[in-house]
């Protein structure tokens, strides 16, 4: 450990593992240390004793339960669209070829107290009840515009516009614009419409695309899921460094974060410090280097049936927060056996929201834990959100955002692009890599 190396990574969450990756298939000198014995950190896929030993002190699960290690269950519950930025990294990097994935059987939302299918074109969501019969042809007029700026942004442009400014252009009312902002466009919260209208305009359009991919595909809904759990994302660019010469330290506590001047130089660990030029790491690593900004509950559920009304093996449901009376949005997730996370006969849903009150978190997410029907066991968390208090640019001390409540990874990937930026100095550019020989990290 005592060496000299470009950068040190703390923790080997998403964010630090894709990053790893990266700059290690550039040319960086990597170390790479988590003081836990597993890779992923907080976004972990665990098997029931490990689940059992987070939430319950330990205790043994029971045996009606199954085989432990028949379970692969995500801490941070998310799914994947084909046409997201994490999608383009891992077929850029090749780390998909360490990988297997699965269809979400359907995508589902919540209105007026019942659920109902996304649809998957915007023809399909002319047609859905989900938009009022008056509103179709203006929704239409809405998805055609989006075409021709996806064709040409410039020409056809959206500088100055906030969102709101584009649903009242387009005459959208209140059902449409959260069918469009929720259900299609992912927001957590209403706040998106106050923003530029490129932001929300360009998550549609890539859900249509991954919408369009499924079609062809004869999948039924946009979203993707890797078997065995999305701890296996975390080690796939793990890999992927090792196979660049970057150098994995687990089960290795970090002591200290050397600063000399208020730079970073080196990180400790008992009576050995490995020195560098910048380190990255999560918040939990740099306590004094962040902010909180919000606190996310979640809840995994074991389920012995799938989610009522769905009849599926998988589905995510969203309920927005006008229909349940919050200022964010729910989201629903359920796996099965199909996908590898658990055994035959067994579910798992998880139910993510951001925490408006200091109450019961149950009761916060009582309208989703209302659609499961049925729970066998449930364990519930509340964890903090952080955010770095500076760019990193000063210190070379680089720290990532927590992850947030939301069911896609597009905010990860931003988070990634951003650090890059700032790590680097330019633009992350993917390009696809010459294979070189494998390695295990």
């Amino acid at each position: 450990m005592d060496e000299e190396y470009d950068v040190i990574i703390l923790g080997t969450g998403l964010t630090e593992c894709m990053l790893s990756g990266i700059l290690a298939v550039e040319g960086k000198k990597v170390l790479h240390i988590d003081r836990n014995n597993f890779y992923g950190g907080e976004c972990a896929s665990v098997n029931l004793t490990q689940l059992y030993e987070r939430f319950r002190n330990g205790a043994e699960p029971p045996k009606e339960l199954g085989r432990e290690r028949d379970y692969l269950i995500d801490l941070i519950p998310k799914f994947l669209m084909t046409g997201e930025g994490l999608i383009k990294v891992l077929v850029y990097t090749n780390v998909v070829r360490y990988l297997e994935f699965s269809a979400i059987a359907t995508s589902m939302v919540y209105n007026s107290g019942k659920i109902y299918k996304v649809p998957s074109t915007p023809g399909e969501a002319t047609m859905s009840p989900l938009v009022g019969v008056l509103q179709k042809l203006k929704a239409r007029s809405f998805f055609e515009f989006l075409q021709k700026w996806q064709s040409d942004p410039e020409k056809n442009g959206l500088d100055g516009k906030t969102m709101a400014d584009v649903y009242s252009e387009y005459s959208l009312n209140e059902d449409t614009q959260e069918f469009i902002g929720h259900a299609m466009a992912l927001h957590l919260d209403e706040k998106y419409k106050k923003k530029a209208a490129r932001d929300t305009c360009q998550r549609v359009i890539m859900y249509a695309s991954s919408a369009a991919r499924a079609l062809d595909d004869n999948r039924s809904s946009p979203y993707i899921y890797p078997q065995y759990g999305l701890g296996d994302l975390p080690q796939a660019f793990a890999r992927l460094s090792a196979v660049y010469a970057g150098t994995f330290m687990l089960d290795t506590p970090v002591d200290e974060v050397v600063r000399e001047n208020g730079v970073f130089v080196g990180v400790r660990s008992g009576d050995k410090t490995a020195r560098a030029k910048q380190v990255i790491g999560d918040p939990s690593y740099f306590r004094n280097d962040v902010r909180k900004t919000d606190r996310v509950i979640r809840a995994i559920c074991i389920l012995r049936e799938p989610i009522p009304k769905t009849s599926a093996d998988s589905a995510q449901i969203i309920l927005p927060q006008r229909q349940i009376g919050r200022e964010h949005d729910i989201y629903v997730t359920c796996l099965s056996s199909q996908q590898k996370i658990c055994p035959a006969g067994f579910f798992v849903a998880s139910i993510s929201t951001i925490a408006e009150t200091s109450g019961d978190p149950k009761d916060e997410i009582a309208a989703g834990l209302k659609l499961l029907g049925p729970i066998e066991q449930i364990f519930v968390s509340v964890s903090d959100v952080y955010e770095p208090v500076a760019d990193g640019t000063q210190d070379n001390v680089f720290v990532s955002r927590s992850y947030d409540a939301t069911s896609h990874f597009e905010t990860v990937y931003d988070d990634v692009k951003d650090m890059y930026r700032r790590i680097t100095g330019k633009e992350l550019v993917l390009q696809q890599r010459p294979e070189v020989g494998d390695a295990s990290a």
